[in-house]
């Protein structure tokens, strides 16, 4: 599926325990936890989610979301070390669920640190998609609502995707910093077919591209970043933002990034300025820099850890 053959055999694994093979290519990238496949009754784990191809991961799961589906399987809950909140967005294309993003991610570094392999108390009921090719990408449908779109390599979701600015309005591929629009790509029509576009990314020229934020921005935006972090790395996300060098960016459709000493921002958020918008500005960037700050800190430990 998606480019990728899963061994239904098992082999011993040293995180997982018995696990299946993922290939790609003809050679071994990373492992998932065992898992029924005619029956799936838990999430599994994925060794290193960011071996895998990008977006074979969630047709992988919105496979077992069908299989679990067609079984009767009611309720599936993950039960690995990453309760991350990227996987929490890709589980919700594919499930439902009452539980929030802070319930499911609370004790994401507990977890990681001890290798967890008991269930996160979060039920997951499946929801799948289907996805159907178009001349310019995809679209995933699921209960005959458009949810995403592939607009060349660019994913526009109905909800806000973090580090994205990419985002699907009712009839619209659209960027966003929020409350503010900053380009249209595309019309979508109501039977998913695109009407207008897809356009181009246009570039977002400033006074201020390639400029360093003031220290009393760093500051600010540092100290705002404990609003958007789990708990157990509050500080070293303060600390890492606090530490940076932050400079404003023409991302295309990202939001922010890291770099090799510090983050970029994209340029485009400066329209929060406007007196209208900016009770926003702060808010905005902080959370994207806060978001992509976490995954950072959170790749580091990991990484100490193995």
């Amino acid at each position: 599926m998606a480019g990728l053959v899963v061994h239904k055999g098992t082999v011993s694994h040293p995180l997982l325990g018995r696990a299946h093979v993922i290939e790609h290519a003809g050679r071994p990238i990373t492992a998932m936890s065992e898992l029924d496949w005619e029956r799936p009754a838990q999430i599994p784990t994925i060794a290193e989610p960011r071996a895998l191809p990008p977006g074979s991961g969630t047709l992988l799961l919105n496979d077992i979301a069908s299989r679990a589906q067609r079984a009767g399987v009611q309720i599936l809950r993950y039960a690995g070390p990453y309760p991350s909140h990227a996987l929490f967005s890709s589980l919700l294309r594919s499930f439902t669920t009452t539980g929030t993003i802070e319930q499911f991610t609370a004790d994401m570094l507990d977890r990681a640190m001890r290798v967890a392999r008991d269930e996160v108390p979060i039920d997951f009921a499946p929801a799948p998609f289907v996805r159907s090719a178009t001349p310019h990408g995809f679209t995933d449908v699921r209960d005959g609502v458009l949810d995403r779109v592939k607009l060349g390599d660019v994913l526009y979701d109905r909800e806000e995707q973090t580090g994205s600015l990419a985002l699907l309005n009712p009839g619209r591929a659209i960027l966003t910093v929020g409350p503010a629009p900053i380009a249209l790509i595309a019309k979508i029509d109501e039977h998913h077919q695109v009407v207008d576009g897809p356009h181009p990314i246009p570039s977002f020229p400033a006074e201020v591209l390639g400029k360093a934020f003031i220290p009393e921005l760093v500051k600010a935006v540092a100290v705002s970043s404990a609003y958007f972090t789990i708990p157990p790395l509050m500080k070293d996300v303060e600390k890492k933002l606090a530490s940076s060098r932050i400079v404003w960016a023409d991302l295309g459709w990202r939001a922010a990034r890291q770099t090799a000493d510090g983050f970029e921002i994209h340029v485009g958020f400066m329209v929060l300025t406007n007196p209208l918008w900016i009770a926003q500005f702060a808010k905005r960037i902080s959370y994207h820099l806060a978001m992509t700050a976490q995954s950072a800190v959170l790749d580091e430990l990991l990484a100490s850890r193995r």
